[in-house]
């Protein structure tokens, strides 16, 4: 079975880096396009990042452009969200998910098969 486990979290203060990583196994890593959510407390799940299983292209939320980039890493079947100037309210569990074959890079739950179980960023003021 496809299992994900994301590392890397922790805590970092208002303008400083984390990344986060993803390490796949049980699957075809190479042909799954791979994205971040993250979920806040009393908030709903949203999109943060994704790369295609195909031209690895990428696509991030405004909230994070400029600031998060995401990586894969085929031949390691692992995804990184490296995560700069970081802010307060980009505190968060830290989801990575994978969509099999997806068209494009999906940005709703629903439509990615997998997760992993998430992993704590807490930024401070």
């Amino acid at each position: 079975q496809v299992q994900l486990v994301e590392s890397g979290g922790g805590l970092v203060q208002a303008g400083g880096s984390l990344r986060v990583s993803c390490v796949v196994s049980g699957g075809v890593f190479s042909v799954y396009t791979m994205g971040w959510f993250r979920q806040a407390p009393g908030k709903e799940r949203e999109f943060v990042a994704g790369v295609n299983w195909s031209d690895n292209s990428t696509y991030y939320v405004v909230a994070v452009q400029g600031r998060f980039t995401i990586s894969r890493h085929n031949a390691e079947s692992t995804v990184d969200l490296q995560m700069n100037s970081l802010k307060p309210t980009d505190t968060a569990v830290y989801y990575c998910a994978a969509s099999p074959f997806a068209t494009g890079i999906p940005s709703t739950t629903r439509e990615y098969r997998y997760w992993g179980r998430g992993t704590q960023v807490s930024v401070s003021s």
